[in-house]
């Protein structure tokens, strides 16, 4: 029985609703991201975040070292970094969302681990969807608040671990 709970889960998570597969559609083509960034979220299109893929159970997003994501010592700044691994943990949440009705999601902690110079591309992977989903669809039977730690890792382009962030998510249907 419980074999058959854990297929049910995994099936509903990769079968999206009509309002996530459109969420999904216009976050991962190039323009309307570059549109929803500049429009919500500024300094993450002026730092160059792109969201390489958008799936239920993960997000991948990458930053870029440029001029604009630099700090004195010739890397990525640690902020530009906290953008990167907060949209790939957030882009899934606002997946989730998506024809859920009312829920509202806060950033309510936040712990870094920096553990390489970071230069180059940096990639941010998040694999915490299932457990995004959960607590959006337990606050939605509880109308109770909910909080999920969602860890993203950033690699560089040989893959070496650079960071690893994570970052705590409120959750409360209205």
């Amino acid at each position: 029985m419980a074999d058959i709970l854990c297929l049910r889960t995994v099936y509903r998570l990769t079968i999206m609703n009509p309002a996530q597969q459109t969420f999904q559609r216009n976050i991962l083509s190039p323009w309307k991201l570059q549109l929803f960034l500049l429009r919500s979220l500024p300094m993450a299109y002026l730092a160059g975040l792109r969201v390489r893929s958008l799936t239920a159970e993960q997000a991948t997003v990458t930053i870029p070292f440029k001029y604009l994501t630099q700090n004195p010592f010739r890397s990525i700044y640690f902020a530009c970094l906290s953008m990167a691994a907060e949209l790939a943990s957030g882009v899934q949440a606002m997946l989730h969302i998506q024809g859920a009705g009312r829920v509202s999601m806060l950033v309510v902690g936040l712990e870094a681990e920096f553990t390489k110079k970071a230069t180059g591309l940096i990639t941010f992977t998040c694999s915490d969807g299932a457990a995004i989903a959960q607590a959006i669809a337990a606050s939605r039977a509880t109308s109770e608040g909910r909080t999920v730690i969602c860890t993203s890792t950033g690699r560089d382009a040989v893959g070496d671990v650079v960071a690893v962030f994570r970052v705590q998510w409120s959750f409360r249907a209205k």
